[in-house]
């Protein structure tokens, strides 16, 4: 096979390369692991047969994540919720309306959030030597702890340039100087020192544990018994997490899939991928609910009179309308002082509750906002959940002028220039459990 031709789509403002190769009946999306660049991966001749063999079960859609490759560079980081966009962008550019998409290890991120977000797009997911969260956490001992990972980060730097941890991602070949010279220069040629630092740094802080409840999609979890990368905690967490996943256990110690014998992991693709069906139900989707009312508003009301309130609900409507529209949501109801909306990202939800925060300040009167990102129904013009009810929960806690949003948005936004202001742990009236919370600092 010749190598594919390179193509570009935009995803907002940055430019994504992606590929398309072979014309079969199904549409395969690869979500790359960690550093990837489309235009050297074909010159490993265990990738290129990986990749051709994939190709054989269906169309199969290469991209470079944006910040890396032959995508646009330099771009500052990105969250979660813009690169499940470039996959969408992708798709869009490649005529595939749904698709299978296969994540590999890091790659199985965007994967979890592209298929909870958009899943009237999504066929199926496979999730090769994928963990959904690298960090050492309170409810996460099996992570990695900070400073292990400042000191790989920093070693990885200060040698960039050489084959980095060959020995814990394909102890196979570790020290084959042929695949040690290519993985240096597929490193080198995907990503900067200081954009690989960033981009890494990204993957440490992201947890998406709490994505993986609202995939509806048939999911496949494979993992080499003696991969190194991924502890027994992933790979089960994954399985018992995901509403439709089923887990595949093969023999081998490569985490890359490419490494050693791929023909099992190929196979179990094939197979998977033609007999998955495409999830009947799509009303169920991972969404960012916003919540807002105006502070005091009663006692205004009283104050001022009714048509002098009047004109000041009517401006806080318009201007919620606007800022709403701006930012790709969609408003469900008024609730007479505020707003129900919906996002299908959480920063998008964030910067439209500054916005109008800011757009009313010049009416006297302050806005306060709630905002958490999970499982929503969608029936008809309206939705419902338990993620409605806490974004409604955490607004009443939250004082006025301020944004206050659960520790999953907190998660969900780790790439953006958002800050954040911990709040401590609270019990959310009509809530089951304690939450994070955290106010918008910046």
């Amino acid at each position: 096979m010749d190598r594919p031709q390179t193509r570009f789509t935009r995803s907002g403002s940055v430019a994504i390369a992606y590929q398309v190769v072979g014309d079969g009946p199904i549409d395969l999306v690869y979500a790359s692991s960690w550093l990837h660049n489309i235009g050297v991966i074909w010159e490993h001749p265990g990738y290129r047969r990986f990749l051709e063999d994939i190709a054989s079960i269906g169309r199969l859609i290469l991209f470079d994540k944006r910040g890396t490759g032959l995508s646009d560079r330099d771009i500052g980081t990105d969250t979660l919720e813009e690169r499940a966009e470039d996959i969408r962008a992708v798709m869009d550019a490649a005529g595939s309306q749904s698709a299978t998409v296969v994540g590999v290890s890091e790659g199985g991120h965007v994967t979890a959030m592209f298929a909870a977000t958009y899943p009237e797009r999504t066929r199926s997911i496979i999730l090769i030597g994928c963990t959904p969260c690298i960090a050492w956490r309170v409810d996460w001992p099996s992570g990695w702890r900070r400073n292990e990972f400042e000191r790989f980060l920093a070693d990885l730097i200060e040698n960039w340039g050489q084959p980095s941890d060959l020995s814990r991602l394909a102890p196979s070949v570790a020290n084959d100087p042929k695949e040690q010279e290519f993985f240096a220069r597929l490193l080198t040629q995907s990503a900067s020192p200081a954009s690989a630092a960033a981009y890494t740094r990204n993957w440490y802080d992201t947890d998406i544990r709490q994505v993986l409840r609202a995939i509806a999609a048939p999911a496949l979890v494979i993992r080499r018994r003696g991969d190194r990368t991924v502890s027994s905690e992933d790979w089960q967490y994954l399985a018992n997490n995901l509403q439709n996943g089923r887990l595949v256990l093969l023999d081998g110690e490569d985490h890359l899939p490419w490494i050693g014998d791929a023909d099992p992991i190929v196979d179990e693709i094939r197979r998977f991928a033609f007999k998955a069906d495409a999830p009947t139900q799509r009303d169920r989707v991972l969404l960012t609910v916003l919540m807002t009312d105006i502070a005091g508003s009663t006692e205004q009301a009283v104050r001022i009179g009714d048509q002098a309130w009047r004109e000041i609900i009517e401006a806080h409507d318009r201007a919620a309308g606007a800022a709403v529209a701006r930012h790709g949501g969609t408003i469900i109801k008024s609730t007479g002082d505020g707003l129900l909306a919906t996002f299908q990202g959480p920063s998008r939800a964030i910067v439209c509750a500054r916005e109008l925060q800011s757009e009313t300040q010049s009416l006297g009167v302050l806005v306060r906002a709630g905002i958490h990102t999970g499982e929503c129904l969608r029936r008809k013009n309206d939705v419902s959940g338990l993620a409605v009810n806490i974004s409604a929960r955490i607004m009443d806690e939250a004082p006025g002028g301020e944004i206050w949003v659960s520790g999953t948005v907190r998660d969900l936004v780790v790439g953006s220039d958002l800050t954040f202001e911990p709040l401590g742990t609270r019990a959310l009236k009509g809530v089951p459990g304690e939450w994070p919370l955290y106010k918008v600092s910046s």
